[in-house]
């Protein structure tokens, strides 16, 4: 018995202390997860608090390139902004777009402001069979015109798994500096405008679809992560009591 004790006993020891290791692993990664679903719960209040503080306010003049260097998406993000100027609809790209329309697209539009400058308008959405512009002709503004909407911040890289393909005109997020370099724009705004929900003549592209409604689950999230490292400590716990008390009755 002494000798098949003495076997087991480093087994067990090894046993024990791989268990150890492999739950000590999941618990710091499920409390991590739970501390990030904190840190993101805190990022969502402070943006529904930014949101909903800015998107009714009366407009600004959208800033300008003295401006630019200090554009941020705390301080600017969502902002009402008002802009005069005159669409470059030639220069004009569809950006892909799920809405609560359906899928179809964005049409981003650069608008040569009266102030000597650049901005990329997002126009609003258009179904798919209204893609080319001659099958929106009256939405065409031409000449001096005021466009109100939400300041948003650029979008690089690409949409989420989807990265835009200037080349084969596959856009699926609207980054202001890849869209400017494609178009042959030179300098913009750092940012772009989402356009209100201002009607455009013959109906399209329709705007003020922008998203200012976030769902916040975060802390139900943490809960379940904090939750599940709980569980797994007391699971572990337990399997170790049990190969303790084993051992001192082989013993």
């Amino acid at each position: 018995m002494a000798a098949g004790h003495q076997r087991r006993s480093p087994r067990r020891a090894a046993r024990l202390l791989l268990l150890a290791l492999l739950a000590a692993a999941g618990f710091v990664a499920l409390i991590a997860l739970g501390i990030w679903q904190v840190e993101r719960r805190a990022w969502k209040l402070d943006l529904i608090a930014r949101v909903e503080a800015r998107v009714d306010a009366a407009p600004v003049a959208a800033p300008g390139l003295a401006q630019w260097a200090s554009v941020s998406e705390a301080r600017d993000g969502y902002r009402r902004v008002r802009l005069q100027g005159r669409f470059l609809h030639d220069r004009e790209t569809l950006v892909q777009a799920a809405t609560v329309r359906g899928a179809g697209f964005w049409v981003l539009t650069p608008m040569a402001s009266d102030r000597g400058f650049t901005v990329l308008v997002n126009r609003g959405f258009v179904p798919a069979d209204r893609k080319a512009p001659g099958r929106r002709a009256e939405g065409q503004v031409a000449g001096e015109t005021v466009v109100t909407g939400l300041m948003r911040m650029s979008e690089p890289k690409g949409g989420f798994l989807r990265t835009n393909e200037p080349a084969a005109e596959r856009w699926y997020s609207r980054d202001v500096a890849a869209i400017a370099s494609a178009r042959g724009l030179g300098p913009v705004a750092p940012y772009f405008i989402d356009a209100d929900a201002t009607a455009n003549a013959g109906g399209y592209p329709i705007g003020g679809l922008t998203v200012i409604r976030f769902n916040n689950n975060h802390l139900g999230y943490a809960l379940t992560w904090f939750g599940l490292a709980a569980l797994l400590a007391l699971g572990a716990g337990l399997v170790v009591r049990h190969e303790l008390r084993q051992g001192e009755a082989e013993a």
